[in-house]
């Protein structure tokens, strides 16, 4: 009778009903996958099998039909019988593969670095990334593990202390001057990206772009800075007074003979 009593499903399916949301764990209580039942696995997802605690089986957007062809792993998982007639139990997660896109990234506090015009200083930046699941295995594994529901924001703050310890070591690796990555952004983005990119894949995700926005200095270092830059600017300027006052006699002379010339058009 406990038998006839369980709940079977036929049909497998999950549509997200917010944006957020990275994995996703079908709800199983008390009921088992019927033999022949459906999977639908949408475009821009991908399903995980589990079953007593191992991964049995990955799935592609598709339709798929639940059987020993669909679930090879699985018949040496449980104790089927070889016909695999009887209902299954196993847990199913859903993974989100759309991009995550606008993700913030950002220094809290001023990261030190060894400079080579400027010696050590104090670096501030902030910026955009995208990522999205590539490996719903090894997130699985690694991440979201057996929890119900697994979100953007439960591995923000991860991923954001990554980003500004490898950030660190690219810029300490790179010897190129603050002056230089602040002017071109675009190239240091790209070196940053690379030395991200393995420890995002490690974790299961795919980090699909990687943008900084500004780099700056604090304040005070900002204005010893400004100050340099003024002198540079005085250095200059002294060379072009002095050429300046050279110049002046001749352009003395040049200006009467103007000035000559236009009272003797008016006489005339």
């Amino acid at each position: 009778m406990s038998f006839f009593s369980k709940q079977f499903i036929d049909v497998i399916q999950w549509t997200e009903p917010e944006d957020g949301i990275l994995a996703y764990r079908y709800p199983m209580e008390d009921m088992e996958i019927q033999n022949g039942g459906k999977l639908t696995v949408r475009e821009s997802q991908m399903a995980v099998f589990v079953n007593e605690g191992r991964v049995a089986d990955v799935f592609c957007p598709g339709l798929y039909t639940l059987s020993t062809q669909t679930l090879p792993i699985l018949t040496y998982l449980m104790n089927w019988d070889k016909a695999f007639k009887s209902p299954f139990k196993s847990d199913v997660y859903f993974f989100s593969t759309r991009l995550q896109t606008n993700q913030r990234w950002g220094t809290p506090n001023p990261i030190t670095i060894r400079d080579r015009e400027f010696g050590a200083i104090r670096l501030r930046g902030f910026g955009i990334y995208a990522y999205r699941i590539a490996d719903p295995k090894a997130f699985y594994l690694k991440l979201s593990g057996t929890r119900e529901i697994y979100r953007v924001p439960d591995l923000e703050g991860q991923l954001r202390n990554t980003i500004i310890a490898k950030m660190t070591d690219a810029f300490a690796q790179s010897g190129v001057p603050f002056l230089d990555m602040a002017a071109n952004q675009g190239l240091t983005a790209e070196k940053i990206s690379e030395v991200l990119k393995p420890v995002f894949s490690d974790l299961g995700l795919g980090l699909d772009s990687f943008v900084v926005e500004n780099l700056s200095l604090p304040d005070e270092l900002q204005k010893m800075l400004d100050q340099r830059i003024s002198m540079n600017m005085i250095g200059d300027m002294g060379k072009y007074t002095q050429f300046q006052t050279a110049q002046s006699p001749q352009r003395t002379k040049a200006v009467e003979r103007r000035e000559s010339a236009w009272v003797w058009a008016l006489e005339w």
